[in-house]
């Protein structure tokens, strides 16, 4: 019994969302294997990275108010000062937005980076490039939330990459939200920038590798400055 609880805890779930891809890749694998033996296996290798890709595993998030964290797995690829896009309404100042670039070997489930209430969803098609370019940004197709918080209203950006083509989103205008509550998925490569209003510190620095529902990427109200840190 032991033995079954520990490869039961071992294997994390997928989302459903990735179903019917892990399906297509195992029935390509088949016809491929009939047509050329070599080639099934080749494709049930990508067989089992479909399904790595949309793992979505349970995770332990810090519940403060107080602190921002990640909604992505990935890289934090820019921690500056920027104005937000235009369909986010949150005005024409500079906000400090943070980005967490997802490759193809990262989970894409989205999670909210703070606990709030869905102010505005924003979807705007566009390009497809880089997404860890920081004109990904302003280019590409994204769709936008923002959140109200006892901090104010921060907005968080699902960004296409040069591979994603699907920005899926099952959050909705008034709906609330908790920090590290799943809100979305890109499919295959992309990003998520968080615009933060004053008071917010970083508490990452550029090429930390972020873990979605985890990894505190800012905090309010502290006395503290940037975090510094030491590549070793």
């Amino acid at each position: 019994m032991s033995l079954f609880n520990t490869v039961r805890n071992t294997i994390v779930p997928v989302h459903k969302e990735g179903y019917p891809f892990i399906a297509a890749f195992f029935v390509a694998s088949l016809i491929l294997g009939w047509i050329f033996k070599p080639l099934f296996w080749i494709g049930l290798i990508l067989t089992l990275w479909c399904a790595y890709f949309f793992r979505d595993p349970e995770r332990m998030t810090p519940q403060d108010d107080d602190l921002v964290i990640s909604p992505a797995d990935g890289k934090v690829s820019s921690v500056q000062m920027v104005v937000p896009p235009a369909e986010l309404n949150l005005g024409s100042e500079p906000m400090l937005r943070i980005s967490v670039f997802m490759n193809v070997f990262n989970c894409h489930v989205n999670r909210s980076p703070v606990r709030g209430r869905i102010v505005s969803v924003n979807y705007r098609s566009g390009s497809f490039v880089n997404a860890e370019l920081d004109k990904a940004s302003e280019d590409n197709e994204r769709n936008g939330l923002v959140i109200e918080t006892s901090h104010g209203q921060i907005g968080v950006v699902q960004i296409a990459g040069l591979v994603a083509r699907r920005i899926l989103c099952w959050a909705n205008t008034g709906e609330p939200l908790d920090a590290g509550e799943r809100f979305g998925l890109i499919r295959f490569g992309s990003r998520l920038d968080v615009f933060l209003p004053a008071g917010a510190a970083p508490r990452v620095t550029l090429g930390q590798t972020a873990i979605a529902g985890e990894t505190v990427l800012a905090e309010f109200g502290s006395t503290k400055g940037p975090v510094v840190s030491r590549r070793s």
